[in-house]
Order: C-alpha cells, then structure tokens, then sequence
C-alpha cells in the first residue's frame, strides 16, 4: 500500500471560509492552537489535582477516576470522530470538537462535586482525535514530502507536552488562584482555538461521503472501551477485581466480533476488513501498541518514581523529579520533532522509526546499567535521549504513519485507530510495566532490583515493536524520491 492511498489531494483553488486562499503560515498557527488546546486538557491538571481533593473534599482515587474519564473519552471519540470529519467536513468536526472542549473546561470549572467534575472533563475527551485531525488537515494542504513530514513534525511534537510549561502553569494557577482558573485558562485557549480553526482552515472532504456507519461505531466503541476499563483496573494489581477483569475482555472480544460482521455486511462501513486486513493497518496499530507499552510507563512512571524514591533512588522532591526528568524529556521531543519528520520524509518513514526505536533500546538499557549509580546527571541524560529517540522521532514518525499509509477512500480511519492504539498502548504500558516491577521489587523497597526488572520488561516491549516496524510498507509517495 503507497502514500497514493493516502488523503485525497486537495483542489487547486483551495480556500477559506470567506473565499481567499488559504495561506499554510495561517493554517499551521490555527492548527498548532487547537493542539496547544487539546494539550493543556491532557497535562496542565496534573499539578492541580492535590488542590482539586481538597477543594470538593475527594479522595485521590474518585479525582484520579476523573482524569481516567478524560482519557478514556478521548481515546473513544478518535475512533470514528475523524472518519466523520471524512464525511461531513473537517473543519467543521475539529471546530466542533474544540468548542464542546471549552463548554467541559467551564462545566469543569463551575464544578462543586465530583461528579460534575466528571462530566465536564468527559466533555473535554470530545476533542481526542485534534491531531489526528490536524494531521489531515496539514496533509490535504501541503502535498511536498519535505516540507509535510517537517510540519508534521512540529504539531504531533506538540502532542508530548509543550516543553513542561503546561505543568507548570497550572501549578503556579492552581497554587494561587484555585484549581478553577486552570480551567478557566484552558476555556479561553479553547474558545481561541474554536476560532482560528472556524475562521482560518480551509474545509475538506474525502473524495467519497457516503452515510456515517454509526452500528460499527457503536460496536468499536464498546470493544476498545471495554478493553482500556479492563487495562486501568488492572493497572491497580493487587487491589484489582480480576472477575471484572475477565468479564470486560470477554465483552470486548465478543463486541469485536461483531464489529467485523457487521462491517462485512456493511455497504458503507466505518472501516472495511479487507483494510484491516492489511499490513499498513495491523502492523501500524501493532508496532504503536508494542511501543507504547514499552516506553510510556518507563518515562512516565517508573523514572520518576526511581528519581523521588528516598530509599532506592534519589530521593528528590515531585517538583525536582519532573525538572530533572520529565521536563528534559519533553523539551527533547519538542526540539527533535520537526527534524524527525523532515528525515522520515528524506530519507524514509520506516528506517527513522527504526533509528527511533533502536535508540530507545540502547538508551534504557544504558540507564538500567547505571541505575545504581544514582547518579542525577545520568538519569538527565538518559531522560535527554529517550526524549529524543522516543517522544521526538518515535512518536513522531509513528503518528505520521497514520495518516499517510490510510486508504484514499477513508482517510481518517487509520489515524483514528492508530490514536486509540497509542490509548491501548499507554493504559497497558502500566499494567504490564508495574506488574513486573511489583513481582520483582525487594521486600525492604531498598534496592533497584524492582526498578531494573520493570525497564527491562520495556525494553524487550520496544526490541518486539522494532522488529515489527520491518513489516510496515513503505509510504511511496510520501517520501522524497531517492536520488539515481
């Protein structure tokens, strides 16, 4: 399968809403807007969440339920949100989106319970598939390989956390002015957003709309969703109900199951079998799951943990941790992205991944090794490089992938996919990652051996993807040609 069978071209003539051509400078500040949007929904709280117990007096449990919702949501509304950009327009979904973001934000912010609370930030997961949807957006505009696999570059950097400033901000807001602000400052980036996208982007189709397949939705969604409840609640291990466990994997296989009849049957389905079929689909879907569940528990958990432990780490405060840590890590990726895709674009999608993949290998083996060093300039350095192996090519490159190997006739239905699977990837990131780090942790908590085992665990997650990665084809026509 060739990036031929990828989006459909744009016009010649391609214009905004008020008939003028469509200039990508302003394409690209509308769209990073709406991306810097969806981000602050997914990071800017976390610091927040301490002020946001105390304030509706919850438990850190029914608040982490809330932040659970968001995702989750967003996870299930990038399953068919795009293929309905597809049909009926996508500035109108991705404008639409943004706006129900900000009606969650301020639901959110006016919240004096938890369950309301939980509504709003379930409202905030309609905007789930905003760079998926930019991603195609920036593809029907920017045809040259070049110049797309570098922009590319810079909006899906933008996915992996704006250089830890969204952190930091709602710190420093929820510390002074409440965790309302934080909302009410993730409302106004929204509504911004709503605007350029409404004012700014041009409006695009797939080049065949026939009737939304809201059946096969319905099934997806209850498949994918039952199975990440499954994942978070085993996420918990020893406190986990493992009948309900079981009982959610039974109901996601059997929901599938009838997801693909369905779509067999289907005269317009939301995604055909003979695409799932595929390699460009599987082997995608496949290497992202493999890959996140590799990587995204390491940087996001366990490094951390190792860096605040007091007894087997370093024992740094949460605040240190994240600036010696995860803010490296972000600012690594954010840099790295836009060289990322213009390499994918030069020199091919599949060799860079794997450069990308291979590195994280070396790169976690290296802190593995030096783990007991305790050493806060290695683990600075480590966290450096995966930012740059991982969240700045690997990231990158596999994001790209799904748009530019989807099919002509449904070119959001990959993307889409691949967005849940980067979902699946992270809830299971955590179950898997944390259960070996648990089974191999000492009884005293005193030395790195649980550490250790839980990194490796990731590593050979990653070494798999890699392998996979081989069975990606290759995106012809996305791809500068090769020199004689």
């Amino acid at each position: 399968m060739t990036a031929a069978q990828g989006t459909a071209p744009a016009a010649p003539e391609s214009t905004g809403r008020f008939g003028r051509p469509v200039r990508v400078g302003v394409l690209m500040t509308a769209l990073l807007v709406a991306c810097f949007a969806f981000q602050l929904n997914a990071s800017m709280l976390s610091p927040a969440l301490s002020s946001i117990e105390r304030s509706l007096d919850a438990s850190s449990a029914e608040i982490g339920l809330t932040q659970t919702a968001f995702f989750t949501s967003a996870a299930l509304f990038s399953l068919f949100l795009p293929r309905l950009g597809d049909l009926v327009g996508r500035r109108k979904v991705l404008a639409g989106m943004l706006a129900l973001m900000a009606v969650g934000c301020v639901v959110a912010a006016f919240a004096t319970s938890v369950p309301m609370l939980f509504a709003g930030r379930i409202i905030q997961g309609v905007s789930g598939p905003t760079v998926p949807l930019c991603l195609i957006m920036l593809r029907v505009e920017v045809r040259e390989p070049k110049k797309y696999g570098m922009l590319l570059g810079v909006i899906t950097a933008v996915n992996g956390g704006i250089a830890g400033v969204d952190s930091l901000a709602g710190g420093y807001l929820a510390d002074n002015h409440g965790f309302q602000s934080v909302f009410w400052a993730m409302a106004i980036v929204a509504a911004l957003a709503t605007a350029l996208v409404a004012l700014c982007t041009p409006e695009s189709r797939a080049a065949s709309t026939p009737r939304m397949d809201w059946p096969g939705v319905a099934l997806l969604v209850v498949s994918v969703g039952a199975m990440l409840i499954a994942l978070n609640e085993a996420g918990k291990l020893a406190a986990a109900r493992w009948g309900m466990v079981a009982l959610l994997v039974v109901v996601s296989a059997a929901a599938f199951a009838l997801f693909w009849r369905t779509e067999d049957r289907s005269p317009h389905p939301l995604v055909a079998t003979r695409h799932l079929r595929q390699r460009s689909t599987w082997a995608t879907l496949l290497t992202t799951v493999l890959t996140m569940t590799g990587v995204f528990a390491v940087m996001n958990g366990l490094i951390p943990a190792f860096a605040q432990d007091a007894r087997a780490g370093l024992g740094m405060s949460a605040e240190q941790s994240a600036w010696w840590t995860l803010t490296p890590y972000a600012l690594a990726g954010l840099a790295m992205g836009p060289v990322a895709g213009r390499l994918a674009a030069t020199h091919g999608y599949g060799r860079i991944l794997r450069v990308g993949l291979i590195g994280s290998v070396v790169t976690v083996v290296g802190m593995v090794l030096t783990l007991d060093s305790h050493s806060r300039g290695l683990l600075l350095a480590g966290s450096v490089l995966v930012g740059v192996m991982y969240a700045g090519i690997g990231n990158i490159v596999l994001n790209g992938l799904g748009i530019v190997l989807s099919p002509k006739e449904n070119p959001g239905f990959l993307p889409g996919l691949n967005a849940g699977a980067f979902n699946l990837g992270s809830g299971l990131s955590f179950a898997v990652i944390y259960a070996v780090q648990t089974a191999a942790a000492p009884a005293d908590a005193s030395g790195t051996s649980g550490y250790t085992a839980g990194m490796l665990a990731g590593v050979i997650l990653l070494a798999v993807a890699f392998l996979t990665s081989f069975l990606i084809p290759k995106p012809v026509e996305a791809e500068a040609p090769e020199a004689p």
